[in-house]
């Protein structure tokens, strides 16, 4: 994990101490965090960026996914793939765990949905099943 910030040394390293990231890089611009953005995705990195501010925009359009707090600058909110509303950092974990979950139950959904529709509609072309009851499964699947 990497600490990316435009803040001084010492507080990046105090916070970097204190929720354990060992890399650390402080005192940064807007270009030099799209640079260390780069060069993660470069080397095969998925890159999630945190920020708030319009310092970070840049970062966050850059990154893999983009992470704006809601109480930040619009042109942060805007250049990133989601906000948190809330100005809590944990929202972020929370956040990812929920996306997690949502796609498994899209997938889970979309499969249940494949295989009904191929079982129906072979019957229904069989003549085992009415076409009604068939196109009604389509639409109760979906």
């Amino acid at each position: 994990m990497l600490l990316l910030t435009g803040d001084n040394e010492g507080a990046a390293r105090r916070v970097a101490d204190e929720v354990g990231i060992d890399e650390v890089l402080a005192e940064a611009m807007p270009q030099d965090k799209v640079a260390a953005i780069r060069r993660l995705q470069s080397e095969g990195s998925r890159v999630a960026m945190v920020g708030d501010g319009v310092n970070d925009a840049a970062a966050l359009a850059q990154a893999d996914l983009g992470v704006a707090m809601g109480t930040g600058t619009d042109v942060a909110i805007d250049a990133a793939d989601i906000t948190i509303i809330r100005g809590d950092l944990r929202s972020v974990g929370e956040s990812l765990k929920l996306a997690r979950r949502t796609l498994r139950t899209i997938r889970e959904n979309l499969f249940w949905a494949f295989l009904y529709n191929t079982a129906a509609l072979p019957l229904a072309a069989l003549g085992l099943l009415s076409p009604m009851l068939a196109g009604a499964a389509m639409v109760l699947s979906s």
